[in-house]
């Protein structure tokens, strides 16, 4: 067996464009870190949205189900606002095991 060595910090290496990284201004980092925020925003969005749709149940419907205002799932499904805390664990529990509604419905 051979052994393989490789230079972690060596430019070059890889696919980065180090000139093009060393480049960027404060500016570009910055528009682009609101534009990834913007992206995962919509990406939670449409992913609530997913899971209500796919248990067959409107925004009242689902609501009411997990126990939180229309109002709020509303603002979570037009990317508005982001569930946290213990809603945010029940959402990852309904997209893994959708059976778990049956649970919320007794």
């Amino acid at each position: 067996m051979s052994i393989v060595r490789v230079e972690i910090n060596s430019p070059g290496g890889g696919r980065a464009n180090f000139a093009k990284i060393d480049a960027t201004t404060d500016e570009e980092i910055t528009k682009q870190k609101a534009e990834d925020d913007m992206e995962a925003v919509q990406d939670t969005a449409l992913h609530i949205r997913n899971i209500r749709k796919s248990l067959f149940l409107t925004q009242e419907e689902f609501s009411k189900r997990i126990n939180v205002p229309l109002a709020t799932l509303r603002n979570w499904e037009q990317g508005k606002r982001r569930p946290a805390g213990s809603a945010r664990a029940l959402l990852k529990i309904l997209s893994r095991s959708p059976e778990v509604m049956k649970l919320l419905e007794q």
